[in-house]
């Protein structure tokens, strides 16, 4: 991302209940009411959990650009140091001091879950703002967004598949799934079913019998990168393809939900040269959002907002058409699309 200040909106808050360091960023309400995640996540210093704020709302501006999304971007971070007991009283308490926050934007940031946060959550910070999304179905909202996640995240393999292997079908072909948890799991069944050879990493190794117990095979995660294969799907954490990683990626395909996967925008560049096909993590793990805000705020029926989550399959193949004929990166492809919409729309929000 840009390396110059660009941000809308950021406040950064210590708690009154719980007295963490509460951040919100906004980047962009330039298609309109920004959304994001909230992360409660520990880090060795709150300036830690600032700097992924800042990239983390940027990259949603982007991810909600691309999607065709009539919205911006933002993130919210309760950031814990690395000695603070989260207790439940912690947690409830940190929570309403966020949701206190969140109020204050008066809808013009609305959020969800993020890492270490989740349904359940969504409920407290609903206490204080209706801008909440995905809480559980018994109080209004639509609950874990994984499933729809892992729709979007097959429609951008699929449609990255028919690019680089000239069909779209998995069977026969292996895939290697790093991480194997709400996301990656169901994104393994799915592809195991279609006849796909599975191979899954956790940096939960308890995770290991039960991949096995699936027929899927094992990759520790120091290997998983580099295991032989045709599709790789980062579906953890984010920072795993840096420039000395990408050297020994062994799939032509690389596409997952894993937020912020390169750790600069040059990988992108690289994977490239050595003819690896990159999805942008904010193209193919935009499902969620695409469904939650469907259903909760454009008060979309099941069926339509999955096809809408489908429709991700859509955009990849629009990125990658303009990647191959323009010579440019997939990365740079969606890029120019996303700045085309928020292009498009400045002038209409500086006349309003």
């Amino acid at each position: 991302m840009s390396e110059a200040f660009a941000h809308e909106d950021v406040v950064v808050r210590r708690g009154r209940r719980s007295g963490l360091p509460l951040i919100v960023a906004v980047h962009s309400r330039a298609l309109g009411p920004a959304v994001g995640g909230c992360r409660l996540r520990r880090y060795a210093d709150w300036r830690e959990g600032l700097a992924d704020a800042l990239r983390l709302s940027e990259a949603m501006t982007y991810k909600a650009a691309v999607a065709g999304l009539d919205f911006g971007g933002g993130k919210s971070v309760i950031a814990l140091d690395r000695d603070t007991e989260l207790t439940p009283r912690l947690r409830r308490a940190a929570l309403e001091d966020l949701g206190e926050l969140i109020a204050s934007f008066a809808g013009s940031y609305r959020t969800g879950p993020d890492v270490g946060t989740g349904p359940d959550d969504m409920v407290v910070l609903r206490r204080f703002s209706p801008y909440a999304y995905c809480a559980p179905e018994e109080h209004g909202g639509t609950g874990d967004s994984g499933g729809p996640t892992a729709v979007g995240v097959l429609a951008a393999l699929h449609a990255g598949a028919r690019h680089v292997f000239g069909t779209a079908s998995c069977a026969g072909r292996t895939v290697v799934v790093s991480g194997f948890g709400s996301v990656g799991g169901r994104v393994a069944a799915a592809l195991a079913a279609e006849g796909a050879h599975v191979v899954v990493s956790d940096v939960d190794a308890s995770r290991r019998q039960a991949a096995l117990a699936k027929g899927y095979g094992w990759a520790e995660p120091a290997q998983a990168l580099s295991a032989p294969a045709d599709i790789l799907v980062p579906a953890a954490v984010g920072g795993v393809l840096s420039e000395e990683s990408v050297l020994t990626v062994g799939a032509r395909l690389v596409v997952g939900p894993a937020n912020n996967q390169l750790t600069e925008e040059g990988v992108a560049d690289t994977l490239a040269r050595r003819g690896v096909v990159w999805i942008p993590d904010y193209v193919a793990g935009g499902g969620g959002i695409v469904y939650a805000l469907g259903r909760e705020s454009q008060g979309e029926d099941h069926e339509t907002a999955r096809r809408r989550v489908a429709g991700i399959g859509d955009t990849v193949s629009g990125i990658l058409d303009l990647s191959r004929s323009a010579g440019i990166t997939p990365l740079r492809a969606a890029r120019r699309i996303a700045e085309d919409r928020l292009a498009a729309a400045a002038p209409r929000t500086r006349a309003a």
